[in-house]
């Protein structure tokens, strides 16, 4: 019979072992880049994206850091956050997404230098769990270029900018972190995540209602970023 002690490193064992598939969607990710199958890619960062936002409270419930102390899971989840959200949509944004002629290393290298500021960051995360500065989400905006297909230019300066807003202190929202209007943030989120999926399985036709909600999710999301910026700066972070 399994003693209490047991079943629950079995359990810790178990989240550690969900955030780990995160490094398999990054093989098969990488790999559908091999084959040139661009649509196959964003589709298993995807995956990895609803992985990496469940893992942190599966592991919160199972208490991961008290029943498992010699190891440590953060380290584990930045890794892979590395590949998913960085590495892998910067090789996807220069195989894939057009940029002005003889800038795409350049900028996909201001993708990587910029991240590691990010994932080295001990405030990365504000009192109330909102990012602070752009939390190198590459991945969605690799989704976003490659769904809106802006011209090159665009493109580049978009990099710049979220480049250089990750060593400001906007906030940017965690939808599963973010305790206030949190019931909402996950519905908007799951509303996004389906759109998302629909628009890259029938890219390059577009479904302008499904266009439309995915635009209207986005919007939201910008707007709470901007909302709780706001806040900070008139003194009423904690509003």
């Amino acid at each position: 019979m399994i003693s209490t002690l047991h079943l629950a490193r079995l359990k810790a064992w178990g989240a550690h072992g969900f955030t780990a598939t995160g490094v398999v969607t990054a093989l098969l990710a990488t790999l559908a880049l091999f084959e040139n199958q661009p649509k196959a890619c964003l589709i298993w960062l995807g995956v990895a994206l609803i992985v990496d936002g469940v893992d942190g409270s599966l592991a919160r419930r199972v208490n991961v850091q008290t029943v498992l102390p010699h190891f440590d899971g953060s380290v584990l989840d930045l890794v892979i956050d590395y590949l998913t959200y960085v590495f892998i949509p910067a090789l996807f944004i220069y195989r894939y997404i057009p940029l002005p002629e003889y800038t795409a290393l350049v900028a996909t290298s201001v993708m990587l230098v910029s991240s590691l500021f990010c994932f080295c960051n001990v405030e990365m995360k504000s009192k109330d769990n909102y990012f602070q500065g752009f939390p190198a989400a590459w991945n969605v905006v690799a989704l976003c270029l490659y769904t809106l297909a802006p011209s090159p230019w665009v493109t580049l300066l978009t990099i710049v900018v979220l480049a250089l807003l990750t060593v400001t202190r906007m906030k940017f929202l965690h939808p599963f972190r973010v305790k206030r209007f949190m019931p909402i943030n996950i519905a908007v989120t799951a509303i996004w995540l389906l759109c998302s999926l629909s628009l890259v399985h029938d890219h390059p036709a577009v479904n302008p209602l499904v266009m439309a909600v995915w635009l209207l999710m986005s919007a939201y999301f910008l707007g709470v970023c901007v909302w709780r910026t706001a806040l900070e700066w008139f003194g009423r972070s904690d509003a």
